[in-house]
């Protein structure tokens, strides 16, 4: 029996991010002469064990994933490229700036953000010039542009498009001054109720047309939904909540 036989005889636990996943992922030079390592469409559902990188990467790409939280990593010095393209990311961790504070580079596209309580939590982020939220609903959010380009002042590039110096002055004349502060919770809170036209989470395709949502949840529900969602413990709670928030049935033992 080869190398790679051996190797995939070992036995693996589909959707986690294993110690083994990560020695044996490809690894190599990307198209930015990057140092980067493949965890792409492993159907990983949390960032975990990424000690076994031993620092020795400038990019990671986990897209293709089912990572739900945007958190878990231990101190990594030396990335500074995160991509987690068509993820089902629905809440960015606040300590992201204590555990990766050299990152640059951060690619979303392609999840469910939906608050700008998320786009905050990247504010600790001093070095992050180049952001993509393109595909979340947050993207959709009126003033969405705006409070980037205020709450991230360091960013220079947003959903590749370079953020301009009149996308700066819109954005301090709304957001800071006399009215700035006021405005800004007013934006936050928001982006926090359910927009019409909004879809935060796709309705699943399997669903029989009666189950079509009739009636929006609640402000109450929704800060339960996402809340419930943000500390689901399985992929298969996530996907119940979700279901949910799309279809406005609430489960019976949700807390509000």
């Amino acid at each position: 029996m080869d190398t790679n036989d051996s190797f995939m005889a070992l036995p693996r636990l589909a959707g986690r991010l294993t110690a083994d996943l990560i020695t044996n992922a490809p690894q190599g030079l990307n198209v930015c002469s990057e140092y980067e390592l493949d965890l792409r469409g492993h159907k990983i559902g949390v960032i975990e064990n990424l000690g076994a990188t031993h620092d020795q990467f400038d990019s990671l790409d986990l897209s293709g994933n089912e990572i739900v939280k945007l958190e878990g990593f231990p101190r990594l010095n030396r990335l500074h490229t995160l991509t987690l393209c068509n993820n089902r990311l629905v809440r960015i961790g606040v300590t992201l700036e204590s555990t990766v504070p050299n990152l640059k580079c951060l690619n979303l596209t392609n999840n469910r953000i939906a608050s700008f309580g998320d786009i905050d939590a990247l504010a600790g982020l001093k070095k992050l010039t180049h952001v993509s939220f393109l595909g979340n609903p947050v993207s959709k959010r009126e003033d969405y542009r705006g409070y980037v380009a205020h709450q991230l002042p360091h960013v220079i590039c947003l959903d590749f498009s370079r953020i301009k110096k009149a996308d700066r002055d819109a954005a301090g004349k709304k957001f800071g001054g006399e009215h700035g502060s006021s405005n800004l919770k007013k934006a936050l809170a928001k982006s926090n109720t359910y927009v019409p036209g909004v879809v935060e989470h796709p309705v699943d395709s399997t669903m029989e047309p009666e189950a079509a949502p009739t009636t929006a949840p609640t402000p109450a529900q929704m800060l339960a939904l996402k809340a419930a969602i943000a500390n689901a413990a399985t992929l298969e709670e996530v996907s119940r909540l979700e279901r949910a928030l799309t279809t406005g049935q609430m489960p019976s033992d949700l807390i509000l």
